[in-house]
């Protein structure tokens, strides 16, 4: 009796240890390092987080681009010509191989892979309503961003087979993100008359408002343990700022001129002002270990046109400059290990107007 109860101790301690390794594994999961061509010259003095820069794309506008799971591939938005609309497209980084993967029609925004398993896609589309390329932004009120109402979010295989529509509201829904466990997708919607974030589940359903303050609400992530929500804000205060933004989003637009960062709980509480300036602050992204922000901004160029990227502490303290370009760094996002920075950049580029996408190891 005393032999079978050891024979079963031992079968369970064995069976014990396998389950614990096999879950250490998946937890201490990374990538390989990637293998690619580096450009150092790319890198400019003062920028001391950065080491063994590679150029990714080299014509047109491209922005927004997005790790897999496995920290392989890029999601993003990019068009080449001022008559086209952006479209999403899928990037093998090693080999840097494009796969276009929106329909082509339309145009679409704020494309993410489904997390943790790379088992699809998400992204934002008119295509459904107007498959063709809607009319560029009126500069004639100043620099705006149009806030299409044909916009809804789709899901599709990870070549961007059987897209299906996870919202159909009549109004703007757009700028979705995904858990990084998989449970829940964050994301921008005009559905309350207001510019909020809502969150739902990966199949559309249990759509829960998060945010209730007049003005603009999006560019939301949450941290690498699902526990915490960042994004940008614009929340106008005196009468002459609701009138200008109310009258604004009857046009589908809005000023994107001082945002600012926050963050919250995922369930939408303890929501906190994490920046406090005049800037345009955007692109928000939790350091892996979640105890710091790295995001864009312009605080430091009096005239608003140099955007760099910036990191600060989830308490707003310890506010570092990251980059030192003369022109536009943003939407930066570290790959799931941490080892790499993806962001996009007006440098190096071969016509005015191009902003490609760099990736660097992160020291």
């Amino acid at each position: 009796m005393i032999s079978l109860i050891q024979k079963e101790i031992t079968k369970y301690g064995i069976l014990l240890f396998v389950v614990v390794f096999l879950l250490s594994c998946i937890h201490q999961r990374k990538p390989t390092k990637l293998k690619l061509d580096f450009n150092n010259s790319l890198i400019l003095s003062g920028e001391s987080h950065f080491k063994n820069m590679s150029q990714l794309t080299f014509s047109g506008e491209n922005a927004e681009a997005y790790f897999s799971a496995d920290g392989r591939k890029l999601i993003y938005q990019a068009h080449d010509g001022d008559s086209l609309c952006d479209q999403i497209y899928i990037m093998d980084i090693e080999s840097e191989s494009v796969e276009l993967v929106s329909t082509g029609a339309g145009v679409t925004t704020c494309s993410f892979f489904k997390y943790p398993n790379d088992n699809g896609i998400i992204y934002s589309s008119t295509h459904m309503d107007n498959p063709d390329c809607p009319p560029k932004p009126d500069f004639s009120r100043g620099y705006i961003w149009k806030i299409y109402p044909e916009f809804n979010i789709f899901e599709a295989g990870f070549g961007g087979s059987n897209p299906r529509p996870l919202t159909s509201s009549p109004g703007y829904d757009a700028e979705a993100t995904y858990s990084f466990d998989g449970k829940k997708i964050i994301y921008t919607s005009l559905v309350s008359g207001d510019l909020e974030l809502w969150s739902m589940n990966p199949d559309g359903s249990g759509k829960q408002q998060l945010t209730n303050r007049l003005g603009y609400d999006g560019g939301a992530f949450y941290s690498y343990d699902a526990s915490k929500i960042v994004w940008r804000a614009y929340y106008p205060e005196t009468e002459e700022e609701i009138a200008d933004y109310k009258s604004l989003l009857a046009e589908n637009s809005i000023r994107p001129m001082a945002l600012q960062i926050w963050t919250m709980n995922a369930d939408g509480t303890n929501k906190e002002q994490i920046t406090n300036n005049n800037s345009a602050n955007f692109g928000p992204f939790y350091f892996p270990n979640g105890g710091k922000i790295i995001f864009s901004s312009n605080m430091h160029d009096p005239k608003g046109r140099d955007f760099d990227l910036y990191s600060i502490n989830i308490d707003g303290t310890d506010l570092e400059r990251i980059t030192y370009f003369e022109g536009f760094d943003g939407f930066p996002m570290f790959s799931p290990n941490g080892q790499y920075l993806v962001f996009s950049s007006n440098r190096n580029q071969n016509k005015r107007g191009d902003t490609n996408i760099f990736i660097c190891e992160w020291k």
